[in-house]
């Protein structure tokens, strides 16, 4: 199975403004791609960066500054096999989580985010597609049924839980991997009780 990662390298998490400044924006998407490909690899499966520009990590690295799902599209369409893609920004991926994924059969296995977005799949099938627009895991189903792919969708805490806002940080802190967690500690930030709930504090730098 090829095991691809998108990776936005030039804009990473720009909807984290308010919690993290440009340099420190930079340095948790790398943390949290970092995270993603150990777990890819703890499957004993070595993944392939999909960046829109080139990244310093230790794991072949494609380049293709279009946009991610005509990226995405082009590696579905070179490859014979089965293609899985996983976001990189899931930092409490497991190797766990993903063999539940990579292992689930069907032609296309669908593992959905918060807001209806997809943050990872399997496709099998030589003709399905992505469309990351909109509500893509909708458009996932659809697209499925349309090529009569047989489908699965993989409920999974972990590969569900995707970092976009400054809230999502809570998770990362709780249950993210070793990278992203320090991270975020390193920067100041600590969990606080507030009334049966947790949130997360910045201590003054």
């Amino acid at each position: 199975m090829h095991v691809v990662v998108p990776f936005a390298a030039d804009t990473p998490k720009t909807r984290l403004i308010p919690a993290l400044g440009p340099r420190e924006r930079d340095v948790f998407a790398r943390a949290m791609l970092e995270d993603v490909l150990a777990a890819v690899r703890g499957t004993g499966r070595e993944p392939t960066v999909l960046a829109t520009d080139e990244v310093d990590v230790d794991v072949p690295v494609l380049v293709d500054d279009r946009p991610l799902s005509t990226a995405v599209n082009a590696v579905l369409a070179s490859r014979a096999g089965p293609v899985a893609v996983v976001m990189a920004d899931l930092p409490l991926t497991t190797p766990e989580s993903l063999e539940a994924l990579f292992s689930t059969e069907a032609d296309v296995v669908l593992v959905p985010g918060r807001g209806g977005g997809t943050n990872a799949l399997v496709s099998r099938h030589p003709e399905f597609r992505v469309d990351y627009h909109g509500a893509s895991y909708l458009d996932h189903r659809r697209v499925a049924r349309e090529v009569g792919a047989d489908l699965e969708t993989v409920d999974s805490f972990r590969l569900s839980t995707d970092v976009d806002e400054p809230a999502d940080l809570v998770e990362v802190t709780l249950h993210g991997g070793d990278r992203s967690r320090e991270f975020l500690e390193g920067a100041g930030f600590t969990l606080e009780a507030d009334g049966g709930r947790v949130r997360l504090e910045r201590d003054p730098q």
